[in-house]
């Protein structure tokens, strides 16, 4: 099948991709994006989710600081009833090597820090005695003899992924999930097209432009491999753990058995204790933890936080980083800088560019070069607007009284509503106002209500129950779904017009998904109860 013509083709629907789409659509450019599962479904969901100012680099990549730090400031601005605050803490411990002299170092590379915090809203540091320490995080380790402070920044990056899409959209982008491409059109070398199959249909459509842009990240030197050797990545498996409540207010930084550091931090309703950083070889559709990574991950926190073990793990996140390609180096070492590749300059093929590398926190900035670059391409000059044009949730005044007024709908789950679409939760409260039993609470965990349901699936591309966990957060609580998928399943059968039997086919396939990041951190306990809750399930079907 052939379609119309574009003047930018997106492979890839990541925040790269979906922050690409946005400003290149804000620019008067005709845009297709192509993805072949789900907006934000890779590295961009499973990163930290923070939009942080990237102090691990400020020793030996200052320029990714600066420019994470510069990027949070602009983020900050477009998307406010997104983001929230999270202190972090880095204490010094008595056992660690010349701790007394290492605590004044630490204030030292905080103080040097505090040199970006104004670009990104961020406070300055503070030094904190033991006594203030045991009083600000009780559980703190008896052996700490003191602490630093630094601010950082926490997003849903799901949140911020879908919410550049619906922008891009609005400036008459186009929206496609569930298209994998599988071949360029390339006529005396210059790319003219792409062979996108359409997973929905099974048929494969063309698709033509007059620039495609690869922005795949990890999967971009395996989608080129045929035309191009220039996108060199390194995959880096990242993994975290996920609790299923806070047990703490403030983020702890740790360092793991290798010196990497590591963190435990307060993320929206629970925690994530995370990262790691190793080589990764596997399945880029399928990453998951291994019972080494959270071990590694759990030997290292539990040196501050003696009880981090006491604490329930309801999951573990794994993603793959994109990484800059470099031989003969500590995974850790890796630049966390981003390429911009011109392919008529490496691979003499005209029309096509490539993004590698970077991360969240500096995804408009790379965006901005990214089509700064298209313009100089195409003859064009437009002028960015990203950095002050408002996402779609802040783009109107919104107040929890005032849309409190709108249903019956508790004040609680009113004001998550907010956090999550801003302005746009009072089109969800209208439906409830004119259905009121689109107020009925589905994950009672999370607070999500049937009206966002249908809204993901009307407004945000939903279709399958993960891309409602995905934008709502549904299941993601601490019972991790057991409550409320089988609800959900009904809700988003009857709304895709399935039959009521498919809802059975949608609630075992998300389960299943989800146990891929479960298998390795549940407990004697939990493994039981989980048993005892499929065992229900199959009961219940079967009657």
């Amino acid at each position: 099948m052939k379609k119309d013509s574009f003047d930018v083709i997106i492979i890839g629907g990541g925040i790269n991709g979906v922050g690409v789409a946005r400003d290149a659509a804000m620019r008067g450019y005709n845009v297709l994006l192509l993805e072949k599962q789900d907006l934000s479904g890779g590295a961009t969901g499973a990163c930290s989710g923070m939009i942080h100012g990237g102090i691990r680099y400020l020793m030996n990549d200052r320029t990714v600081t600066k420019m994470s730090c510069t990027d949070s400031g602009y983020i900050q601005r477009i998307a406010r009833h997104m983001i929230f605050r999270i202190p972090f803490v880095m204490p010094v411990l008595k056992s660690d090597s010349f701790s007394k002299i290492y605590l004044e170092l630490a204030e030292v590379y905080f103080s040097a820090y505090d040199r970006y915090q104004p670009l990104k809203n961020g406070l300055p540091h503070a030094r904190l005695s033991k006594e203030t320490l045991k009083e600000v995080i009780p559980l703190i380790t008896d052996d700490a003899i003191g602490a630093v402070t630094t601010d950082e920044w926490g997003i849903d990056p799901f949140r911020l992924a879908i919410e550049n899409a619906k922008s891009a959209e609005s400036y008459g982008a186009e929206i496609k999930l569930g298209y994998e491409v599988m071949d360029f059109i390339i006529e005396n070398r210059v790319i003219k097209g792409v062979v996108a199959l359409n997973r929905n249909t099974g048929r494969r459509e063309e698709f033509y432009a007059k620039i495609v842009a690869n922005l795949t990240g990890p999967w971009s030197d395996r989608l080129t491999r045929n035309i191009s050797k220039a996108n060199k990545v390194r995959p880096s498996r990242g993994v975290h753990i996920i609790f299923d409540r806070r047990y703490l207010n403030f983020a702890v930084i740790a360092k793991a058995v290798d010196g990497r550091q590591v963190f435990i931090c307060p993320h929206q309703n629970g925690m994530i204790l995370g990262t790691t950083d190793d080589d990764y070889y596997g399945d880029l559709d399928r990453p998951y933890a291994t019972l080494d990574d959270v071990e590694y991950l759990y030997e290292a926190m539990e040196r501050v936080i003696p009880d981090i073990r006491k604490f329930r793990a309801v999951r573990t996140m794994t993603g793959v980083r994109p990484t800059i390609y470099e031989y003969n180096k500590y995974e850790d070492d890796l630049t966390r800088d981003h390429r911009i590749i011109d392919h008529k300059e490496t691979d003499n093929i005209e029309g096509f560019l490539s993004m590698i590398g970077g991360k969240l926190a500096a995804y408009r900035l790379m965006s901005e070069e990214f089509v700064d670059v298209i313009d100089r391409k195409l003859g064009r000059k437009n002028i960015c607007k990203t950095m002050s044009e408002p996402l779609p949730g802040e783009r109107e005044p919104y107040s929890i009284d005032e849309y409190c007024a709108l249903s019956n709908i508790s004040r609680d789950i009113v004001a998550r509503l907010i956090y999550r679409y801003g302005c746009q939760a009072k089109e969800i409260l209208d439906r409830v106002n004119k259905e009121p039993l689109l107020g009925e609470v589905v994950c009672h965990c999370e607070g999500v209500i049937r009206a966002e349901i249908e809204y993901a699936v009307e407004r945000e591309w939903a279709k399958e129950l993960m891309h409602i966990r995905r934008r709502t957060r549904l299941g993601t609580g601490p019972c991790q779904g057991m409550r409320c998928s089988l609800r959900a399943a009904q809700i988003l059968a009857l709304k895709m017009n399935l039959p009521l039997s498919a809802a059975k086919d949608i609630f075992f396939g998300f389960i299943q998904r989800r146990w891929g990041g479960r298998r390795f951190i549940l407990n004697e306990k939990q493994t039981k109860s989980e048993e005892l809750f499929f065992r229900n399930m199959v009961d219940i079907w079967r009657d």
